[in-house]
């Protein structure tokens, strides 16, 4: 069974303005796909795209207008199961301000485990193992305002891990990052996805973000745009840029020379391989 099935999800909302002119928004428009347990999945789509309202649904912070979404088999819409659903499925904010409620890091990330009910011995478990994990034991004792927005993110993805889930979302987590806070960010959810089978779903606009990926999911306008690899997104060069959408430099490059007549071969998406390529024209 996935650990994540969306069914032709669709979420409406009404906006208003001054001249009291009521319009209905569909932020996510009849949206169906499924997710298997271990997967890393990249979410991306321009500002207002409706990714970043599918995350909020995983989590069951957002309710389907209509369609449904399972997580483990349970529906988000049953009240009764939607703890464990959060418990199953934590989400982590682009920005760790909002996150983040503890005066010290360690009574942060006990912060899940305590609402779950879990006992102390077994919360202060989880607290150690979760802050090994992400690489902040050294910081337990400090208070998260001291941190720089690197280390706040890797808190506030501690404080989700705490939690044992076996899916974490990642709302725009490197946003508000430095490059190097973002590269550590980075590590460290692809090492939770290889090494611990966490299924990861990242929204992002970040191309080098994207590459980490098995699969990316583009969303436009609320739909479903493409779904694949990132190979077969990143070739189909003229299909992204009509969405508003950048693609990877050695992407581009390989597609503007193979306008040009250089018999390049399809799917080049990064340096290397464009390099590797071109050496064959040497």
């Amino acid at each position: 069974m996935p650990i994540l099935n969306i069914k032709n999800l669709i979420h409406k909302y009404m906006t208003y303005d001054d001249s009291e002119k009521n319009q209905e928004i569909r932020a996510i428009d009849d949206v169906s796909f499924s997710v298997e347990k271990g997967e890393f999945i990249a979410i991306l789509g321009r500002n207002g795209s409706g990714k970043s309202s599918l995350a909020k649904h995983i989590n069951g912070l957002l309710l389907p207008t209509e369609g449904a979404v399972y997580v483990k088999g349970m529906d988000t819409r049953n009240q009764e199961e939607i703890l464990q659903i959060r418990q199953s499925a934590g989400i982590v904010f682009q920005n760790p301000d909002n996150q983040i409620v503890g005066a010290v890091v360690d009574e942060d990330v006990a912060f899940g485990p305590e609402n779950m009910g879990r006992p102390t011995e077994d919360i202060w478990r989880r607290v150690t193992k979760a802050l090994e994990d992400v690489g902040m034991t050294a910081y337990k004792e400090a208070s998260p305002n001291r941190l720089s927005g690197g280390q706040k993110q890797r808190i506030a993805i501690a404080g989700i891990m705490a939690m044992e889930p076996e899916c974490i979302i990642l709302d725009e987590p490197t946003a508000m990052l430095d490059p190097q806070g973002r590269q550590h960010v980075l590590s460290l959810v692809k090492e939770l996805n290889q090494e611990k089978n966490i299924t990861i779903l990242m929204v992002t606009h970040h191309m080098e973000e994207v590459l980490l990926a098995d699969r990316v999911i583009v969303m436009q306008e609320g739909k479903i745009a493409a779904d694949g690899t990132p190979k077969e997104i990143f070739s189909q060069v003229e299909k992204l840029k009509k969405i508003g959408l950048e693609v990877p430099p050695a992407a581009e490059l390989a597609y503007e020379l193979r306008k040009e007549g250089i018999p390049l071969k399809d799917q080049i998406i990064t340096k290397e391989e464009l390099v590797e390529e071109l050496c064959r024209f040497v």
